[in-house]
């Protein structure tokens, strides 16, 4: 009986099959397998009670567990080179394979699930995430600084089950502006995949350019009702003749009309807003000759109100990627403003902790309640009316646009804009 794998094709399946490749193994892909489905039936529930894939289905027995099945193939063939030479090589292999499944696996799913919409998205969940990635990978980093491959002079198990835990992380989370923290960490992944065999079964990879949106969390599907026992119906007595209703009850309800936002609801501002950002994005040269004059020129302070936001908690900003992060998901939140607002957020500092600081241009004298209501984030943020009549402010408020540098005697990490 040959060796059947059910399962799709995923990074625990690679393990496998990479393995196999390896050890000169045959392993099939089962036929037609379907998630959902295939791993639903009486006869997948008896391999894995579970219902979780991958399950290989082998002459003695199946066997589930993804690393486990790698062991497994790995095994099939005598001295095999994956498990190493000696026993402490044996140890060391098993040692980063329990290392990458984790502090590698375990923290990119934390990370992956929530922004797939597979988990609720809590951000101080997300950063803790990262931030455990984060040093997992600088530990690797470290040990791969003075070695090709984790355990002696070639590749072994180890590096097959730590390069396909790191395939997901490379092709939907991280980055280059992440991964490039760690350059012995990428140097590893790219010789690897790029391996013949390891090239047979993943094909050609590539890095992803961006962590991807978050994505709504997927409500669960509602059971159906059971349906109702139909009564016999009794012969219908016949009844007078009614009036006919008027026509306004007969006909269904209109819907009704979307109230309309209250910021649209304003006196008429001179200032167009759409002007403005078409202005400030295509200004290239000159900028303060050209935006930040034309800025003024246009700016209501009437219809417009101009705010400082300073984050409450820079002391907790240790890690530069999180910081991002957190500075792009809440413009990511924001964007239920982006018809009444522009902001630019800067992340300043050239060492930790950074400090996030903002520049709002918000329609009205307020912040808009709808806005305070709905995300957030506002609540992290030190919010301050800027004072017009106070030259320093509106000094400031031009160096923040133009992304000034160094701003206030320190370097910028990233300005972000909202537009």
């Amino acid at each position: 009986m040959a060796l059947v794998l059910h399962a799709s094709r995923n990074k625990n399946v690679y393990k496998a099959l990479i393995t196999a490749e390896y050890t000169g193994v045959t392993v099939e892909l089962a036929p037609n397998f379907e998630m959902g489905v295939s791993n639903k039936t009486p006869e997948f529930i008896k391999m894995n009670p579970i219902g979780k894939i991958p399950v290989l289905e082998t002459p003695d027995g199946p066997v589930f567990e993804s690393n486990a099945i790698a062991r497994y193939v790995c095994r099939l063939k005598a001295d095999n080179p994956l498990y190493g030479s000696s026993l402490i090589d044996y140890a060391h292999i098993e040692q980063w394979i329990d290392f990458s499944s984790l502090e590698i696996d375990a923290n990119l799913i934390n990370w992956f699930r929530p922004r797939m919409g597979r988990a609720v998205y809590l951000p101080p969940a997300e950063e803790a995430a990262i931030a455990a990635l984060k040093r997992a990978l600088g530990a690797l980093n470290v040990h791969l600084s003075s070695n090709t491959y984790l355990v002696g002079h070639s590749v072994t198990l180890a590096d097959i089950i730590v390069t396909c835990n790191l395939v997901m992380g490379f092709t939907h989370l991280m980055p280059k502006s992440f991964t490039s923290e760690f350059p012995h960490v990428e140097r590893y992944f790219w010789t690897m995949v790029n391996q013949p065999n390891f090239k047979k079964v993943l094909g050609e990879v590539k890095q992803t350019e961006s962590v991807p949106p978050v994505q709504a969390a997927k409500k669960p599907a509602q059971p159906k009702e059971a349906a109702k026992p139909k009564h016999k119906e009794e012969p219908k007595k016949k009844e007078a003749p009614k009036e006919p209703k008027a026509e306004a009850a007969e006909e269904e309800e209109a819907p009704k009309p979307k109230p309309k936002n209250p910021l649209d609801l304003l006196p008429p501002s001179k200032m167009i807003l759409d002007d403005w950002k078409r202005l400030y994005s295509n200004t290239k040269t000159n900028f303060r000759e050209v935006a930040i004059k034309g800025f003024w020129d246009m700016y209501d302070p009437e219809g417009y109100s101009l705010w400082f936001c300073n984050y409450k908690y820079n002391d907790e900003n240790t890690v530069s990627f999180v910081t991002l992060n957190k500075v792009g998901g809440f413009l990511q939140r924001m964007d239920l403003a982006r018809k009444y607002a522009f902001g630019k957020m800067l992340v300043i500092g050239s060492e930790p902790p950074f400090k996030v600081k903002g520049l709002w241009l918000f329609r009205g004298q307020e912040i808009p309640k709808f806005v305070m209501d709905e995300c957030y984030d506002m609540e992290l943020y030190e919010w301050t009316k800027v004072d017009l009549s106070d030259e320093a402010q509106k000094e400031r408020v031009n160096q923040m646009i133009e992304d000034q540098e160094p701003f206030e005697g320190e370097a910028l990490l990233d300005a972000k804009c909202f537009k």
